[in-house]
């Protein structure tokens, strides 16, 4: 009986702040994404168990006293479920945090960490995204950044939105420099999508990431910055999906005397059948100093069990084609994904 009033007690707490924020109060969600796979990086060969971005956060809009307002808030964390361990003895990894305005005709306003434009201008095209596949094992500018204040738009016309970041370097010395600007990097895209037709055009000025051609040669990412453009598009088309991107990245100022360059590209695509989704990624980058090349390869497929489940199976390649001592990463594996939200 005692136990009974106990869960009727906690049942009771639990649900009356959902009732009572029910028009505009906060939504837990989240996913577990689980593979086991083998991994062969040319030197080790071992089976692994990965939490593969798995996360649970909570978000919401509060309405306030000025007409069309309101303000926005989301944290989002990381937890690893194989081992509980998301790095450095904690139980949790901030991922995308933020508080901020919103306005249907003014646009939104957020600051915090997050995401960059231009890490967010890939749209779709990654279709192996926080796997082996990743675009990420040979594509820079992938970054979630701290102390950024980023505006966006509204959608102009219901399909293009411009976003513009700026983050200040507050005090930290990087390639030979103390940033103590009001904003010392910008991120900043345009972004299309219909529905049906997608893309976006992204840039980055003097962005804290990696230059493969740069990381090759040596040379620490505390020694440059980077400027870096990216452009992609794709379509969704009936059961079929299509992506690319092509990207530009640059050390902002010479090294040493030396000017470091990536030039990419990725071509994703995937053809859907009722619960089955059969997905293929390739993607390259040409270095310019070290003239090497490093490419991606990805196959998967992906089987729906629920609306919100999915198991699914892939095998990803990423090499250096000169230099194999650098990269020469081969992965397979099979795993799951279950999405919630409440």
């Amino acid at each position: 009986m005692k136990k009974q009033l106990l869960a009727a007690a906690i049942g009771t707490l639990v649900a009356a702040p959902s009732i009572a924020l029910a028009d505009k109060g906060p939504t837990v969600y989240g996913k577990v994404n689980v593979s086991y796979e083998n991994y062969d990086n040319g030197t080790d060969d071992q089976w692994e168990l990965n939490s593969n971005a798995s996360r649970i956060g909570v978000k919401g809009a509060l309405d306030l006293d000025f007409q069309n307002v309101q303000a926005i808030y989301q944290a989002e964390f990381e937890i690893d479920v194989d081992n509980g361990d998301s790095g450095g003895g904690e139980t949790f990894d901030q991922r995308n945090i933020y508080g901020g305005f919103t306005h249907a005709n003014l646009g939104t306003l957020i600051a915090g960490k997050f995401d960059t434009p231009f890490k967010k201008a890939q749209l779709d095209v990654d279709l192996f995204d926080n796997l082996g596949g990743d675009i990420s094992s040979i594509l820079g500018g992938e970054e979630r950044v701290s102390n950024i204040i980023q505006y966006s738009t509204p959608k102009l016309a219901d399909v293009i939105t411009l976003n513009l970041a700026m983050i200040p370097g507050e005090g930290d010395d990087k390639a030979g420099e103390t940033r103590d600007n009001a904003a010392d990097a910008f991120s900043s895209s345009v972004v299309f999508d219909n529905g049906t037709i997608f893309g976006a055009v992204a840039y980055d000025s003097e962005v804290t990431t990696n230059i493969y051609d740069a990381d090759f040669a040596g040379i620490g990412e505390d020694l440059y910055l980077v400027d870096a453009v990216r452009v992609s598009g794709g379509a969704r088309i009936q059961n079929f999906e299509l992506g690319a991107i092509y990207q530009k990245s640059e050390t902002s100022d010479d090294v040493a005397g030396m000017s470091y360059e990536d030039s990419s590209y990725i071509l994703s695509g995937a053809f859907s059948l009722n619960r089955l989704k059969l997905k293929a990624q390739y993607g390259l980058t040409s270095m310019d100093q070290t003239d090497d090349d490093l490419t991606l390869m990805a196959l998967g497929a992906d089987y729906k069990v629920g609306d919100k489940s999915k198991i699914f199976g892939y095998y990803a390649n990423a090499e250096a084609d000169e230099n194999t001592s650098s990269l020469e990463d081969t992965y397979f594996g099979v795993g799951f994904e279950h999405k919630f939200s409440m």
